[in-house]
């Protein structure tokens, strides 16, 4: 075969993988916001049974003031932003993820279980985007995406960061 071949071919394969690993990203992007979405539905039936919002459970610091009084009770009660005033230990059932096991735990473990995946699902979707933006100006600065996209507008978009807030 000609070397001119060769080096084609080559750089043909070297295109399609980096396509590949673009549209792998994209997929587990989909997944996790199919998870993130029945994460958050979750949280949402908890917060409803335990008929709280994140801001209509009462602060530490009114807890405290009661405490003054002179009560024997500690001056600071720890007070969750889920469970509020709902009985913590009440059994919950709970399916747990990539498994068809249902278990009955405590409601407060469930809760916190759930805001953990949460934390942890929402960080994954930010890395899963800045791999696509990395194959996407990868494959734009061999001139796949020329027609579709201008080298220079992605290469912006790639460089620009995401702060947290």
């Amino acid at each position: 075969m000609d070397e001119s071949m060769k080096q084609f071919q080559k750089k043909l394969t070297e295109l399609e993988v980096e396509a590949e690993h673009h549209l792998l990203a994209r997929q587990q992007l989909v997944e996790n916001d199919r998870l993130r979405n029945g994460n958050r539905e979750a949280l949402t039936a908890l917060r409803k049974r335990a008929r709280t919002t994140m801001s209509s459970v009462p602060s530490p610091f009114k807890s405290m003031m009661r405490g003054v009084a002179g009560s024997s009770r500690p001056w600071v009660q720890e007070v969750c932003n889920t469970c509020g005033n709902h009985n913590t230990s009440e059994p919950t059932w709970m399916m747990f993820p990539g498994t068809d096991l249902f278990a009955r735990i405590p409601f407060h473990a469930a809760h916190t279980i759930l805001e953990i995946d949460q934390a942890k699902l929402d960080f994954e979707p930010k890395k899963l985007q800045s791999i696509m933006k990395e194959k996407a100006y990868l494959l734009s600065e061999s001139g796949v995406l020329a027609d579709k996209i201008s080298p220079g507008l992605l290469k912006s978009l790639v460089t620009l960061n995401e702060k947290r807030k």
